[in-house]
């Protein structure tokens, strides 16, 4: 599984009119299921970003965890982080999961952060969604299983 981590003060989830979920402070979690992956690699990108230590500290520096906050995740699907740009200038999505596994895995993953006492809010996996944030640092990681 992919995941772009945005360190954020808020952020929200719109499909239309319609306010989907938001949180703040904590992460903007944009994930994808690849070809081949299952609940291990879910459960694995969960405790890895429960414990990645990318919030400040009293000193400034970057040494707690969202769980040390007390931070929440907005979780949103996005295939396109499985982008192939290797070839031409048309992305190529192939390495992506099945929608139908895609799915699955996205709920499960979303399921195994709260597992971890973490409050989650999601988007509507397929849905034409419209982010919107306010990013803190900026603070953007990549983590892949």
């Amino acid at each position: 599984m992919r995941a772009l981590l945005q360190r954020v003060k808020e952020a929200a989830v719109d499909v239309g009119e319609e306010r989907m979920g938001a949180c703040g402070p904590g992460l903007l979690v944009l994930v994808c299921a690849m070809q081949g992956d299952g609940e291990a690699e879910a459960d694995k990108l969960a405790a890895k970003i429960s414990k990645l230590r990318i919030f400040k500290d009293d000193a400034g520096r970057m040494n707690r965890s969202i769980t040390d906050i007390g931070g929440a995740a907005l979780v949103v699907s996005q295939f396109t982080l499985a982008a192939d740009t290797s070839r031409g200038n048309r992305p190529g999505f192939s390495a992506a999961a099945p929608p139908e596994d895609g799915e699955r895995l996205y709920e499960y993953f979303a399921e195994a952060l709260r597992g971890l006492g973490i409050p989650v809010e999601t988007g509507r996996f397929g849905a034409d969604m419209q982010v919107s944030l306010v990013n803190d640092g900026p603070v953007t990681i990549w983590v892949e299983t």
